[in-house]
């Protein structure tokens, strides 16, 4: 398996576990979405504030590069991922989720009886309404440090979802 495939993995995981720990589901997408810039959708069963299946599709990525700014992450996306996540009025709801790393692999995971660790963190950015650029490869996107991706900020994100409150 290449490091990228292992990175890909490692970054689905880490937002599978925050997922089930929020109580939601999280659905990989078939071949033809993540073609759309579409990774995976997080749904929660049932309702929420009385709408019912409220989620949102996230694009994921996973780096272990030195991107960790004081107050930000600075993450090189392609231009492609970046105009599909900066729809003005998309039907649903999307969201960046970049995972950090660390270098190593072994680095990556610590077990012992009692817990397991996985090392480093995930955060997550709406480029919803964001404007379009020239450049015609990457950009650099700014993610502040304060939207880690946990179980609460989840639970946070799906109830302003679920209100119809824009990201």
């Amino acid at each position: 398996m290449s490091l990228n495939t292992q990175k890909e993995d490692f970054s689905y995981a880490y937002v599978y576990a925050v997922t089930a720990t929020a109580g939601y589901s999280l659905q990989a997408a078939t071949r033809r979405l993540d073609d759309s810039g579409i990774d995976a959708t997080i749904t929660v069963p049932g309702k929420l504030n009385s709408k019912r299946l409220p989620r949102f599709d996230v694009q994921i990525k996973s780096t272990s590069q030195d991107v960790k700014r004081e107050t930000s992450i600075k993450y090189r996306l392609s231009v492609k991922n970046y105009d599909e996540l900066r729809e003005d009025d998309p039907f649903v709801p999307q969201l960046l989720i970049v995972v950090l790393v660390p270098e190593e692999v072994s680095d990556w995971l610590s077990q012992t009886e009692e817990s397991i660790s996985l090392k480093r963190c995930g955060y997550w950015l709406s480029l919803r309404g964001q404007p379009a650029i020239d450049n015609k490869t990457n950009i650099t996107v700014e993610i502040k440090r304060q939207n880690i991706f946990s179980p609460d900020a989840l639970k946070t994100i799906m109830s302003r979802i679920a209100v119809g409150e824009t990201l």
